[in-house]
C-alpha cells in the first residue's frame, strides 16, 4: 500500500487517480483541518488524519504501508506559507517515522534549483529536505521537476486569472527573459509510476521537465492567446513586484503567492531530453495541452 502526502494539491489529485487505476492501493495523509478535504472524487482511498509533526499520528498512518510519495508542501501558501514546520521539519518526522516503520520506497518532490546555498527560501527548504530524506537511511527516490501545467494548476490557470483581472496593464517581473520548461502533469504521474515500478530508481535524483524551453514573456503570450485576452505587458522591478503581491496576498485580492517572484528570478530549466533518456517519454508541447483554459 502507498500512503501520498498531499494528495488533495494538484498533482496529488492527478497521481492518486492514476494509481488506483493501476490497482495499487492508496491512504491519503491529510493533516487535520476543521475544513472538507478535497478528496478525490469516486476513488476507493484509505485516510489517515495527522499532521506530519506528530510521530504518533505518523505511526499509526504507516501501518501496513510499503511506499511513501511525499508530495506535501506549503509555497502555494507564500507569506502564509511554513517552510520550516511542513517542508524541512515534516520532513524530518516522515523519514524518521518511515525508517522505524521499515518503509522499501520513498519519493519526493522537489524543485529544479532545490540548493541549501539559495537565497530563495522555497528553493532552500526544498534542498534541506532532500539532504534529510539522502541521509535518512530510508531507500528513495527524488524528482526534482520544472513548473508543473494542468487542470486546476498554481501555474496556468493562475496567470491566466490574473490576465483576466488585469485592467488593460500586466506587470511582470523583470524582462520575461527567464526560462522555464513546463512539465505537463500527466508527464510527470507516468514518471512516477514508472519509477515507482522500477528498482533502478532507487537512491537516484531525477531532474525532469517538458520537451522545450519557453520564456517566461513567451509562456504568457500563449496563455493569452489561448484564452483570447491580451494585455500590455510591462515589465518591473521583481523587488517592488514582491512588495505589491505581499500586500495584495494578505488582502485577498491576489491568485498569484510571492513564490512565483523567487520562481521566476532565474532559469528554471534541465536537459531537455530527461524525460527520453529515463523514462522513455516523448513530453507533451506547451502549446498543445491548454485545452483545459
Amino acid at each position: 500500500m502507498i500512503l501520498v502526502t498531499g494528495g488533495t494539491g494538484f498533482i496529488g489529485q492527478h497521481l492518486v487517480r492514476q494509481l488506483i487505476m493501476q490497482g495499487y492501493e492508496v491512504r491519503l495523509l491529510l493533516r487535520p483541518s476543521p475544513k472538507s478535504p478535497n478528496l478525490p472524487t469516486g476513488l476507493p482511498v484509505q485516510v489517515a488524519v495527522s499532521s506530519l509533526n506528530d510521530s504518533r499520528g505518523l505511526r499509526a498512518a504507516l501501518k501496513g504501508i510499503n511506499t511513501v510519495i511525499h508530495l506535501a508542501g506549503t509555497e502555494a501558501l507564500g507569506v502564509k506559507s511554513d517552510l520550516d514546520g511542513v517542508d524541512i521539519d515534516g520532513t524530518r518526522a516522515l523519514t524518521e517515522a518511515s525508517r522505524e516503520a521499515g518503509i522499501d520506497r520513498f519519493f519526493y518532490m522537489s524543485h529544479l534549483g532545490a540548493d541549501k546555498a539559495s537565497a530563495f527560501p522555497v528553493f532552500k527548504a526544498k534542498a534541506i529536505a532532500e539532504n534529510l530524506i539522502i541521509h535518512s537511511g530510508v531507500p528513495y527516490t527524488i524528482f526534482r521537476s520544472a513548473v508543473v501545467y494542468g487542470p486546476n494548476d498554481h501555474f496556468t490557470n493562475d496567470f491566466a486569472r490574473i490576465i483576466e483581472i488585469s485592467p488593460s496593464v500586466l506587470l511582470i517581473p523583470g524582462d520575461g527573459s527567464n526560462l522555464l520548461q513546463p512539465i505537463w502533469i500527466q508527464d510527470l504521474v507516468t514518471c512516477l509510476i514508472i519509477a515507482l515500478e522500477n528498482p533502478d530508481s532507487l537512491g537516484q535524483t531525477y531532474q525532469i521537465g517538458g520537451g522545450e524551453t519557453l520564456s517566461f514573456l513567451s509562456i504568457i503570450q500563449i496563455i493569452m492567446d489561448r484564452i483570447d485576452l491580451h494585455r500590455r505587458i510591462i515589465p518591473i522591478m521583481p523587488g517592488y513586484l514582491r512588495v505589491l503581491s505581499v500586500w495584495l496576498e494578505q488582502s485577498r485580492r491576489f491568485p498569484i503567492s510571492t513564490y512565483w517572484i523567487d520562481y521566476l528570478a532565474v532559469d528554471r530549466t534541465c536537459p531537455l531530453d530527461s524525460l527520453s533518456r529515463n523514462f522513455n517519454l516523448i513530453p507533451a508541447r506547451f502549446h498543445q495541452s491548454l485545452d483545459y483554459l
